[in-house]
């Protein structure tokens, strides 16, 4: 049985391999060090707007920041005999990237004889538009994007502490998230938004003396994401080559593919999905449904990741000790924490971006129905990997204490034999340290860090577990009586293990 390229490498060969791969890795570690960091936070202010005419119902009306009547909420006098109903809090946004989230900062100010409810429920009345360059430099009318009526719950407290004059001083008030654009394929959006006020059905009767509003916008750094599609485009192909690679070195041996091999071209495979650079075709066709592909191609890789850790540790242990050819159903009990968990998360990412897909002003988190439910999916996927991990742990050492069984046979063994197999048991115990991730602060170099590691990684396992084609020592350079210390396997006639390893593991000894 040849084994893999990880037991035949030469050490000077394997020396290049892993000097070349960690390379890569402290590569992409300094690429996110050179790289503006991921996320920017731009604050706008908005501009009260006086609406003369509420009562008009027209999808086209829109308030911008030169509209006819503005005023300041801190001039009381100005805002004299305004209702709720007539003033329009407008900001109008540039153009971001990728996506966009948009969350309310409102000035709550204090005035005296009038308390502020510590948890207020806000009533938003909110309406996005978009507009695009024109061919004279100019813009397009602003067009109807969408519209919805929302609440938001909002903390307010007054710290009072050494402060004299309390009249018109801002409450501490948490922030309202208020929408998220899974795609920004417009050049300009706007918003209006009003707080509608009603007293018998109780619309923003506990907000009190509002001062100014801000809009936060929390988009994509356009600098990270050059950097970050980038890196998609250059690993994508050399998956894409490897896999390619592997699966023909599995095909020119004389078997059927083992388990551990159709995992890792499993594995490949999902990689390869999350490597491909579709964020490409944003800048061709609107596609609000990124951020939900992009949460669905990150689920996908990390299931099939956890789930060849479990065969990978179960190919190695040996759990069929029945004899049973490897298959998928042997490990049904550990894959089941996996696809709960996954399942979980997939129903709640449905529930909050799939749901923003028709109305981007939207959020589970902000009923307590909703909050419930979304702790519900989380906890029990939570309890999922709780348990996968457990599973993964009692896996590992078994293999581990497997090998150590192992390890008192080799004095038994003949010369030829015994130094391969020392040769593969210390390579599987020190492959186990390769992926060690960097302890690092910034949030590129996170990013980007353990984006290359886990290519790097599955790069790493793809080449080392391909079919080596090199053949072993014959037990014909035995001593005498040498030859016969092992029964030989049952299918080695027609060999099926990915690792030598593993048959070594189930080779019985004979007393």
């Amino acid at each position: 049985m040849p084994g893999t390229i990880l037991e035949n490498l030469s050490g000077k060969k394997l020396s290049v391999l892993v000097t070349i791969l960690l390379a890569s890795q402290l590569a992409c570690f300094l690429v996110g060090l050179i790289a503006p960091s991921p996320a920017k936070s731009q604050p706008i202010l908005t501009t009260v707007c006086i609406d003369e005419n509420p009562a008009a119902d027209n999808i086209n009306r829109w308030f911008t920041r030169k509209c006819p009547k503005s005023i300041e909420l801190s001039h009381e006098k100005v805002a004299l005999g305004l209702d709720a109903k007539n003033l329009v809090f407008v900001a109008e946004m540039p153009l971001y990237d990728q996506n966009l989230v948009g969350v309310l900062q409102l000035d709550v100010l204090y005035q005296e004889g009038h308390k502020v409810d510590k948890t207020s429920e806000l009533t938003l009345d909110a309406r996005l538009a978009y507009s695009d360059k024109s061919s004279n430099n100019g813009r397009t009318p602003w067009q109807y994007l969408t519209h919805a009526e929302e609440k938001r719950y909002m903390d307010c407290v007054f710290e009072d502490e050494n402060i004299t004059e309390k009249d018109g001083y801002p409450y501490s008030c948490t922030m309202v998230h208020l929408f998220e654009l899974g795609s920004i394929y417009h050049d300009y959006y706007l918003l209006n938004l009003r707080l509608p006020y009603n007293d018998t059905i109780k619309k923003n009767v506990g907000l009190g003396k509002l001062g100014d509003i801000y809009l936060h916008m929390i988009h994509m750094n356009g600098g990270y994401m050059k950097v970050w599609v980038s890196l998609k485009t250059f690993f994508f192909p050399i998956i894409i080559g490897i896999m390619v690679w592997f699966w023909r070195r599995v095909h020119m041996l004389n078997r059927m593919p083992a388990l551990l091999e159709y995992m890792l071209m499993s594995l490949g495979g999902t990689l390869a999905f999350l490597n491909l650079p579709v964020e490409y075709l944003t800048l061709i066709f609107d596609m609000p449904y990124m951020l939900l592909v992009s949460d669905i191609r990150q689920g996908i890789f990390y299931a099939m990741l956890l789930s060849f850790w479990l065969v990978f540790a179960g190919e190695h242990m040996l759990i069929q000790d029945n004899g049973e050819k490897n298959s998928l159903k042997m490990y049904w009990k550990h894959l089941s924490t996996i696809v709960i968990g996954c399942v979980c998360l997939l129903i709640f990412d449905l529930c909050e971006r799939g749901v923003q897909l028709v109305n981007p002003f939207y959020s589970i988190w902000v009923t307590p129905i909703g909050t419930n439910l979304a702790l519900s999916f989380i906890i029990l996927a939570g309890m999922s990997a709780s348990m996968y991990f457990i599973f993964l742990c009692y896996m590992i050492w078994q293999v581990f204490k497997n090998i150590s069984i192992k390890k008192a046979i080799l004095p038994s063994m003949s010369q030829a034999r015994r130094l391969h197999y020392e040769g593969i048991i210390y390579l599987a115990e020190g492959q186990n340290k390769w992926d060690e991730d960097m302890d690092l602060e910034l949030s590129s170099v996170l990013h980007t860090g353990v984006y290359g590691m886990w290519n790097v990684y599955i790069c790493a396992m793809l080449m080392l577990y391909a079919p080596s084609h090199k053949q072993w020592p014959s037990d014909t350079i035995c001593g005498d009586g040498e030859e016969v210390e092992f029964s030989r396997l049952p299918t080695e006639a027609i060999p099926s293990q990915i690792s030598s390893l593993t048959s070594f593991a189930t080779k019985a000894s004979i007393e």
